[in-house]
Formats: C-alpha cells, sequence, structure tokens
C-alpha cells in the first residue's frame, strides 16, 4: 500500500499505541454506561475520572475545572454561546485569523444582536497591539484569541492580552488546540492573568478523535449547548464516549513526559526544513513572530498552493494547502489574508506540520522532490505568461 510520508500533523495525528491499547478494554470488557449504578458502570466512571485528573494535570488545572466534549469546535461552540446566553448582547471580540470554529459561532452571535469585532494581525500574525487596546476600551463582554496559529504556527502572547481584557470586565477565552502538547501550558498561571476558558484536542496530540475539553474558570456562568441527563457539570449532557476519554487522558500523560524531547526533535528538523526553503526561495509566513517548533507555512512566487499540494502528494508527501478551494470560487487563507499578505501569494500557501515519527532523511527528501516541483511548475506558469 502507498503511504506517503506524513507532514500534516496540524490537521491530526496517529493515535499513539499506547493509547490504543488503553483504549480497547473500553470496547469491549469495559462497556459501562459511566451513570450506570453498577459495577460495569462504576467501572466507566473512574476511568473518566482518571482521565480527567491525566487532563488537568497536562495544563496545570484541577480536575474539577475539565469539562469534556466532542471536540474542539464544540468546545469553542459552548464558551462562546454559553457565555453569551448568560450576558446582555454587547461587544464580542475575536481575532481575525482565528480558526472557523471561533469566527463562524462569533457569526452566528453577530446576527443575534452581538456587536462583532474581528481584531486584526501584524504582518508576523500576531494580535494587533494598538488596534487591540482600542477594542478594550470599548468594555467588550467576551474576548477569544488563538493561542497559536493552526496554519502559520504563530504563538500569541495571551497573558498581557487576558490581564488588559479583565481589567475591562471581560470574559477571555483561548483556543490552544494547536499549542497543546508543543508547548507548556499552565492554566493556574493563564487564569492568574485573566484566561478563563482553554480549548483543547485530543487529536491533535496522539490521543483519538471524538475527545476533547473545555478548561473552564467555575466562575464563568455557561447555557450548555446539549441539555439532557446533566452530565459534566450540567455543561455538556449525553452519554461518556469512555473510550476517547481514557485515550485522551493517556496522551496527555505520554505528551507531558515528551514534550521537551520532542520540542528539540521538532526544532531541528524544522530548522532544517526553513533553510532549505529559503535556499531556492521560498518565503515563510509568520517568520518574525515565536511559532510552534512544528509549523513552518510557506510560499513560492507563481505557484499554486493547491496545485503543488496535489504534486507533492503523488510524489509521496501529505502536506496541506493554506487555500480554501472551489473550482468556482478560490479565496486564499484568511490568515494570511488577516497578515496583510497580497492575493496572488496567500494562494501559492502550503503548510508544513512535523510530529514526533519524522526524521530528518525525510525532510531532506521532501525539499528535493519540493525543489524539483516547484521549478517545473514556475516554468509552466512562465510558458504560460
Amino acid at each position: 500500500m502507498f503511504a506517503p510520508v506524513y507532514f500534516d500533523h496540524n490537521a491530526t495525528t496517529p493515535v499513539d499505541p499506547a493509547v490504543v491499547e488503553a483504549m480497547l478494554p473500553y470496547f469491549s470488557q469495559q462497556f459501562g454506561n459511566a451513570s450506570s449504578r453498577h459495577e460495569y458502570g462504576r467501572a466507566a466512571r473512574r476511568a473518566i475520572d482518571e482521565a480527567r485528573a491525566q487532563v488537568a494535570a497536562a495544563v496545570g488545572a484541577h480536575a474539577s475545572e475539565v469539562v469534556f466534549t466532542s471536540g474542539g469546535s464544540e468546545a469553542n461552540n459552548l464558551l462562546l454561546k454559553g457565555a453569551a446566553a448568560c450576558l446582555r448582547p454587547g461587544l464580542l471580540a475575536v481575532g481575525a485569523a482565528d480558526h472557523p470554529c471561533v469566527l463562524r459561532p462569533a457569526e452566528q452571535l453577530a446576527r443575534r444582536g452581538w456587536n462583532l469585532e474581528k481584531l486584526p494581525t501584524d504582518p508576523a500574525g500576531r494580535i494587533d497591539r494598538e488596534r487591540y487596546a482600542a477594542v478594550m476600551a470599548r468594555k467588550p463582554k467576551i474576548v477569544s484569541l488563538l493561542l497559536a496559529n493552526n496554519e502559520t504556527g504563530v504563538i500569541e502572547d495571551v497573558e498581557p492580552l487576558a490581564a488588559s481584557a479583565r481589567a475591562a470586565g471581560a470574559w477571555f477565552h483561548s483556543d490552544a488546540v494547536q499549542a497543546f502538547g508543543k508547548v507548556p501550558l499552565d492554566f493556574r498561571r493563564l487564569n492568574g492573568c485573566g484566561v478563563h476558558a482553554l480549548t483543547l484536542s485530543a487529536h491533535k496530540m496522539g490521543g483519538p478523535k471524538g475527545a476533547a475539553a473545555l478548561i473552564l474558570d467555575k466562575r464563568l456562568e455557561l447555557e450548555p449547548l446539549i441539555a439532557g441527563g446533566g452530565h459534566e457539570r450540567g455543561l455538556r449532557s449525553g452519554t461518556e464516549n469512555v473510550a476517547a476519554i481514557v485515550g485522551f487522558g493517556v496522551a496527555c500523560q505520554l505528551a507531558i513526559e515528551r514534550r521537551a524531547a520532542l520540542a528539540s526533535q521538532l526544532d531541528r528538523l524544522r530548522t532544517q526544513l526553513e533553510e532549505g526553503l529559503v535556499a531556492f526561495g521560498g518565503q515563510i509566513f509568520g517568520l518574525a513572530a515565536k511559532r510552534l517548533p512544528n509549523t513552518v507555512y510557506f510560499a513560492f512566487a507563481g505557484v499554486d498552493g493547491e496545485t503543488l499540494v496535489g504534486h507533492l502528494d503523488r510524489a509521496g508527501y501529505a502536506v496541506a494547502s493554506g487555500a480554501a478551494c472551489s473550482s468556482a470560487n478560490p479565496e486564499p487563507s484568511h490568515v494570511l489574508r488577516a497578515m496583510g499578505v497580497a492575493d496572488e501569494l496567500a494562494r501559492g500557501a502550503v503548510r508544513v506540520s512535523l510530529g514526533r515519527g519524522n526524521t530528518e532523511e525525510q525532510v531532506a527528501g521532501f525539499l528535493a522532490t519540493l525543489r524539483s516541483t516547484v521549478d517545473r511548475l514556475q516554468r509552466l506558469t512562465a510558458m504560460a505568461v
């Protein structure tokens, strides 16, 4: 079976074998419903409690602050819509370069009477500080900003931003899905600065799809998206996905144990990749900012990103395009637009996101293939002109 080299870990990661092993009994022998009173149910509840403690420990939170959800999108929607339902409509501020699972619910709230402000970034991909200060002066009620951008890998220094939001009287949330497992996270410290909630997801760091969490300051009142039997402190009703939650907990434990070594490995591979890209004319986005150690977002003049991704896939390398394209309406990345990148260059954006299984040999092979592919596509573009 043909298996391309996988360079798309920001999209999802392979489930770690130790995680799979931990999950397996909860598909068969330990199949109980955690709400049941008998031993099968009690065993499921103990497993969830252990996983909750593991997730909390991974980010310096208390287990009572962990609310399990089905994914990062649900957690973000729960925070934004749940908080908005408990407040009078007012000003809601989100990053213009945030993930669609923040932007779309924010836009829904705008149609329900909220005043939505999409905060621009500077050319490096960080929130524009002057504009942010001006928005804080208008006393927003809710602020939500990515901790690390899923496309560029740019890491936002949320502590001073959260402190400003707290001074303005706002609830502050940060989607930390991409940061989780790659950089240290300390919810107690962040909470002390004014961060009231963090979103985490299992499948971005060696865990299964279908498990995520909202780390929530218990002073923040939310209306649940899903009402029912009162699971997750009444904030997320529904029979728990015990196997996935167990896998999430084990993935968190492994991520903490491996984080320093993994960061060093990824940083070394990223340096090798970026030096190669620059050597033959690649433009790297967010280069002036602090970024995740695994993420490189780049483009070549005159080369379409979707086309390049397709050629690389056929050559044996799985990477991601930065464009949300359809044949009728090709749109460049909203992240790059927020950074002020010209549409023509933004349409060429390609993201490589490295992971634990990647090697220097794979990066070297990728660079060689990329160079020949870009040369060929640029010659074709020149001929067409």
